[in-house]
């Protein structure tokens, strides 16, 4: 006899039950840690855009700042008086105190011609003519105060002061990631100003007044910005939050830091963020590469008084500690998944013992009784199918000798049946499956939600009260909002898994399905989500009522309808229809939309708890909707065709409402 060399039923079920522990395991580990990830990004990413609408408010505060100060300056009948009359010597003096006071960088008055009449930083520069300043050209024109952002020559800034000019000016550093500049150099500053009319007592026009502070190596409001994110610790010797002023595609005023620890002025912004914001105009949000290091950032364009965009004012997250913690978060997982596949792989060995040994008996014997020696009467302990297995092998031999040629007409009959018996349990083991599965995630659904909902009720009791109590306009009732929305769709959540788990009984009762789908479609037409999609209905009028919970009904039916309109996002045709089938058994309910329809590979599992391709799904809507149907006696099918549309079919037995009709 020739040696077996195909694999014993003991290593092959070791095999595969550790196939069938690895694959989900390392699917639900990559799973897991991936939407842990996008959850803890996402919730940065909108921190960052608080964050980004914080530094804009304290950036036009300081404008208003200035123009406060310089509208106050220009009201001083002293300094009326001296422009009117062309007082250099007063207007040197008075503007020059008032500039350090308020620690101004320029302070300048003109006449109504535009011509200069004093600088309080450089009082030997005047006589220059400032039209050309859109600034001082405005306020003529208008006689309106005029206040934001402007860029400022090299050569304007020396008339103003040579410290200007020189703090102005920067030699380039190649950045990394940056888009190749032209020239290596900037003259230019940046300057936040205000400029405001000058009248006298006869409310005639005297001449213009001229603010303003260079940003150009200015860390005030960035610091400020950084303080206000309340995030000044260090990571790993980086900056965690960082706040940057750019001049165009320059950094010009900045807390992020070189890899040396020097303040990284005169870099460049990336090219991605450069091409978005400088070029295109839009925010930026997102993945940034900065200057040496991956942050969360957030940009938005800086423009001047002529709306065009000048600078870009960026807030952001150092990224390295989000990266750090998917790596901890899939080393335990990993860590957990090879503890349960060893677990596994113990216990697969014990029971595929426990199967193989009287399998081996088995063979035993039937290798004497393929011999001749059909002397046997074999009695196992094993499971009943083997022990049934062995029944036949004992009563075969018995009866082999006798009875060859009636035992292979006996064969034949009984391949047929065990043919029979095999499709009749694969398909009762399926539905137990099912069931059980479906049982143990109920459970499982029942005591999660259980020990959520307390500590949640509380979050959102407090988080709601902290709600109240925060003012219009405080910078923490943003942040407050978000808590309480998350956490009313936590709760959301929640009320679901308990509704899956609890499978309540239907309340039932005589039930018009067309008068039912006529109010869903009331209900929901008018929903944003419905705006581009056009529901017709074709409803039977010959259908009876039947004996449906109306409400469990309604909650599969709207389930389906909405799932439909959020697979529609650019529109779509929705049909219901109702008739009854060809034996007029039951009421077939069909909704077909004509969206991109379910892919073949997913199809199977759409009706599997937790099973969702939503971003924001819980995956237990069409699995809860299964369930009802069931429990009224119908059935819920799916066809779908790639591209053209989907069509859920619910069928509704009529029998029940003469049956319960009767018991009742």
């Amino acid at each position: 006899m020739k040696p077996l060399t195909a694999k014993s039923i003991q290593s092959q079920l070791i095999i595969y039950f550790t196939i069938a522990i690895i694959i989900p395991a390392v699917i639900t580990s990559i799973v897991g840690v991936k939407l842990i990830y996008d959850q803890i990004i996402t919730r940065a990413e909108t921190k960052v855009v608080s964050d980004l609408s914080t530094a804009r408010e304290i950036y036009q505060n300081k404008i208003s700042h200035i123009e406060s100060i310089i509208r106050l300056t220009a009201a001083r009948s002293l300094v009326i008086k001296a422009v009117g009359e062309n007082d250099k010597v007063f207007l040197q003096k008075d503007l020059l105190r008032t500039l350090k006071r308020e620690q101004l960088d320029i302070l300048t008055v003109v006449d109504k011609g535009g011509k200069v009449i004093s600088r309080g930083r450089n009082p030997n520069s005047f006589g220059d003519n400032l039209l050309n300043d859109t600034f001082v050209e405005r306020v003529i024109k208008t006689k309106q105060i005029v206040r934001g952002t402007d860029v400022i020559s090299g050569g304007q800034l020396f008339k103003e002061s040579a410290d200007l000019a020189n703090q102005a000016h920067m030699e380039i550093t190649p950045t990394p990631k940056a888009k190749p500049r032209t020239s290596l150099s900037e003259k230019s500053g940046m300057m936040l100003k205000a400029a405001v009319p000058i009248f006298d007592d006869s409310n005639v026009f005297q001449g213009v007044l001229i603010g303003g502070i260079l940003l150009n190596r200015n860390f005030e409001i960035v610091d400020k910005i950084k303080t206000i994110m309340q995030e000044r610790q260090l990571y790993k010797g980086k900056e965690v939050s960082t706040a940057t002023i750019f001049q165009n595609d320059l950094r010009i005023s900045t807390n992020v830091k070189n890899e040396d620890g020097t303040v990284a002025i005169a870099t460049l912004v990336s090219e991605e963020v450069n091409d978005a914001v400088l070029r295109d105009g839009k925010r930026w949000i997102g993945d940034a590469f900065v200057v040496n290091t991956w942050y969360i950032g957030a940009y938005e364009p800086i423009r001047d008084i002529q709306n065009k965009i000048i600078g870009i004012l960026y807030v952001g997250i150092l990224k390295e500690p989000f990266n750090d913690l998917l790596r901890n978060t899939l080393i335990t997982f990993l860590g957990i998944t090879l503890v349960g596949i060893f677990l596994i792989v113990l216990v697969s060995i014990h029971q595929a013992k426990k199967i193989s040994k009287p399998l081996k008996q088995l063979e035993e014997i039937a290798v004497e009784i393929t011999a001749g020696n059909y002397n046997h009467d074999l009695k196992l302990k094993a499971p009943r199918e083997i022990e049934r297995l062995a029944s036949s092998l004992n009563y075969m031999a018995r009866e082999l000798e006798n009875e060859k040629l009636e035992l292979e007409e006996w064969g034949n009959k009984l391949e047929k049946k065990v043919e029979e018996r095999t499709n009749e349990i694969k398909k009762i083991h399926s539905q137990l499956f099912r069931s059980e599965k479906l049982a143990s995630l109920g459970k499982l659904a029942a005591g999660v939600a259980h020990e959520i909902n307390n500590p949640l009720t509380g979050v959102l009791t407090n988080s709601s009260l902290l709600l109240e109590d925060l003012p219009e306009g405080d910078p923490k009732r943003e942040d407050v909002e978000v808590i309480v929305k998350e956490t009313i769709r936590c709760r959301e959540i929640v009320k679901r898994l308990l509704d899956f788990a609890k499978q309540i009984a239907p309340q039932k009762k005589p039930t018009n399905i067309n008068t039912l789908i006529e109010n869903i479609i009331l209900l929901v037409r008018n929903q944003t989500s419905f705006r581009n999609i056009k529901i017709e209905k074709h409803l039977s009028a010959d259908i009876p009522d039947i004996m449906v919970d109306p409400d469990q009904v309604q909650q599969v039916l709207i389930n389906i309808i909405l799932n439909a309109s959020e697979a529609m996002t650019r529109g779509g045709d929705l049909t219901i229809d109702s008739q009854m089938d060809t034996n007029g058994d039951s009421i077939v309910i069909s909704i077909e939309d004509t969206g991109p329809g379910i892919p073949e590979h997913i199809r199977e599992n759409i009706f599997d708890p937790f099973f969702t391709t939503k971003e924001h799904g819980t995956g237990l809507g069409l699995s809860i909707s299964y369930g009802i149907i069931e429990q009224h006696g119908g059935t819920i099918n799916v066809e779908s065709i790639t591209g053209s549309g989907t069509t859920f079919t619910i069928y509704l037995p009529i029998k029940l409402l003469e049956i319960e009709t009767n018991d009742s």
